[in-house]
């Protein structure tokens, strides 16, 4: 095993798959509980790779705020033992949004690495059993609390400040950023899975009620309970599991500070940017061979940024390309066709697990409406907080 820059990379690992995906429906759910919504994405999963559950070798749990939002810790064997995954490691990782993002990138290391053969990967939620002030508060408790969350700061204002950022440097309009939100609402409308199915226009999204300006309610992603799940193994083996497995081409994790004072530039994620570049590097692609990504729209301006830090656009043209048309299905580079978190919805800890299942589903031709023409190389990108945590996943046919 050679070891290639700063530890991240290695060859000589081996090719690993997803052989199986499940989720939930996201939105609303009062009488849902955490553990049962992962269990149900969990079980989907095992089922569509014809696994029982006491052949899985791993459970790796992704959850953000699980202790905070419903009070029970100790999450991981919580949730295996209710499924009958016993007698194996059961890990949460908590990376704020990108919780169940860094708990895929491990499980997949682990599989390439030759640690285990089966991992079972669950991203989880329960947020709406709290009120939204309170939600507020529990999600704030992933940016800088000594600086800017006692300072007052909440993720969509830190997020307007970097619209505004981006406004000023590179002239992105309101109606960019609106374009965002029109385009993904259309795509989630055809989504059975998203929690909201609503079709919007561009004026609509302009005249929503003002959260943190320029933001308004239409450029903020929901808060959603839901769950997702996907089952790796070698390659190899995949075969034994589905007749239509996608192969893991790359996945990478990097990361940065949290506060937005300490970047030098709060109109780009370095982390994203470090971690598109190690993934093109291990999948042997460029941005301009992706076909389709799914991509981290917690706010509108995040899926701007996304895409300029993707390398899918040069810096400072995010917004006219959306605008344009050109990161609709019918487009150039078909972004968020799931609805992204804007429509989809945003259970937190479910995110990233939800856009590799999204994406494998394009891959594996199942995606129903949603299917998109060119679908065979796909990509994932899942943000934890303000840019603190960056994981980009590239998925391809074998």
């Amino acid at each position: 095993m050679r070891r290639v820059g700063r530890g991240a990379i290695f060859e000589y690992m081996r090719p690993v798959a997803v052989v199986g995906v499940g989720k939930t429906s996201f939105g609303a759910f009062p009488d849902r509980d955490l553990r049962s919504l992962a269990v149900e994405a969990s079980q989907k999963c095992l089922d569509d790779a014809h696994v029982r559950p006491d052949q899985v070798q791993a459970f790796y749990l992704g959850n953000f705020a699980g202790p905070a939002f419903v009070g029970q810790n100790h999450l991981a064997p919580y949730v295996a033992a209710s499924m009958g995954v016993v007698d194996v490691p059961a890990t949460r990782f908590e990376a704020a949004c990108a919780s169940s993002g860094s708990a895929f990138f491990h499980a997949w290391s682990a599989v390439a690495a030759g640690l285990y053969d089966l991992v079972l990967v669950v991203g989880v939620e329960k947020m709406t059993n709290q009120p939204t002030p309170k939600v507020a508060e529990i999600l704030a408790s992933a940016g800088d609390l000594e600086g800017e969350i006692k300072a007052g700061a909440t993720f969509p204002a830190l997020f307007a400040m970097i619209a505004r950022r981006h406004m000023h440097q590179y002239g992105t309009t309101r109606e960019q950023l609106a374009a965002v939100a029109v385009k993904n609402h259309a795509n989630g409308a055809k989504n059975p899975y998203a929690h909201m199915r609503k079709v919007i226009t561009v004026e609509q999204a302009l005249a929503g009620k003002p959260v943190a300006d320029p933001l308004t309610v239409y450029d903020c992603s929901l808060i959603s309970d839901g769950a997702a799940a996907v089952l790796l193994a070698p390659l190899e083996r995949a075969s034994e599991f589905t007749d239509r497995p996608v192969r893991v081409l790359a996945c990478a994790q990097s990361g940065d500070h949290l506060a937005l004072q300490e970047k030098e530039d709060i109109t780009t994620f370095p982390a994203v940017r470090r971690a598109a570049e190690k993934a093109y590097r291990m999948a042997g692609v460029t941005a301009a061979d992706i076909e389709f990504a799914e991509v981290h729209d917690c706010f509108t301006i995040a899926e701007i940024i996304a895409i300029e830090d993707l390398g899918f656009v040069h810096k400072g043209e995010g917004g006219p390309y959306t605008a344009e048309g050109r990161t609709c299905p019918a487009g150039e580079k078909p972004v968020n066709t799931s609805g992204g978190l804007k429509s989809k919805g945003h259970p937190v800890g479910a995110t990233g697990v939800a856009q590799i299942c999204d994406v494998a589903l394009q891959i594996r031709g199942q995606a129903g409406e949603l299917q998109l023409r060119r679908h065979s190389l796909g990509l994932a990108q899942n943000l934890g907080g303000s840019g603190a945590t960056g994981v980009v996943t590239i998925l391809g046919a074998p």
